[in-house]
């Protein structure tokens, strides 16, 4: 099963204009992502809309291509690309621009995970909540699944319910898993998916995963105990270098 790691990339953002060109210790956080992605043996493409990106990504050597500006969502901007690049790829993983630390075994293990269910259409990781405060945050979205690790619905609301108990316990009383936005995708599958009508959950919650669901794809969940620094605001920059500071990874790979 041939796989391509594609990384949509925009400048535009509401809360960090630029964000794929900020520096994180002296390298852009696109690189960092791109090296990271690159770490898996896989081919590596940034997907963009815009200029100041794709020159970016050509002056470290990167490959990248050049997408429509009106895509809603980085999986519009993934099947865009996915036309344009040249190779017989059969799969196709989404990585998020702003996970500048990600794992390498997160983006493989969302590749095996197509390679051994024949059954799923799509794969995604899932982790186990280990912050109480976590399951009560909006901006988390959790997960439910089956006995196979086929998933049953995201949301943002804290699920499952915990019938018959304060919310103060509810951590003690079962267990909550939250989405890692990482996604692989079977060719087809994806180009599929974007052409799907939304859903009335989808619209509710904000979560293009419900549409997915909604329209009958399968997505295959696994847990990972891997844990990756977002950067989602400018202040998020501090972080991550901190992160670094602390020996998170060599400050140079």
């Amino acid at each position: 099963m041939k796989a391509v790691i594609i990384i949509p990339a925009r400048y535009k953002s509401s809360r960090f204009p630029g964000k794929p060109l900020a520096k994180i210790a002296g390298k852009s956080m696109i690189r960092r992502v791109y090296e990271r992605a690159a770490l898996t043996g896989n081919d590596v493409y940034v997907a963009t809309d815009d200029e100041r990106i794709e020159s970016e990504v050509k002056s470290f050597g990167g490959n990248v291509v050049m997408t429509s500006v009106f895509h809603n969502s980085g999986t519009e901007r993934c099947a865009e690309a996915l036309m344009k690049i040249t190779g017989n790829y059969s799969v196709a993983v989404n990585v998020q621009g702003d996970e500048p630390f990600i794992d390498p075994d997160q983006i493989k293990k969302v590749i095996r995970l197509l390679e051994k269910n024949k059954q799923a259409h799509i794969s995604t990781l899932i982790k186990r909540i280990k912050n109480k405060e976590e399951i009560f945050d909006p901006n988390i979205p959790k997960v439910v699944f089956d006995s196979k690790g086929y998933a049953l619905y995201f949301s943002r609301s804290t699920i499952p319910y915990v019938r018959g108990e304060e919310k103060e316990n509810w951590f003690e009383k079962t267990e909550f898993y939250k989405h890692i936005g990482i996604y692989g995708y079977r060719r087809e599958v994806l180009f599929e998916i974007t052409t799907l009508d939304p859903t009335g959950a989808e619209q509710a919650e904000s979560l293009e995963q419900l549409r997915w669901l909604q329209h009958g794809y399968r997505i295959k969940t696994a847990v990972t105990e891997s844990e990756t620094i977002s950067v989602d605001v400018p202040e998020d920059v501090e972080k991550a270098e901190g992160f670094l500071r602390a020996g998170g990874l060599d400050a140079n790979s």
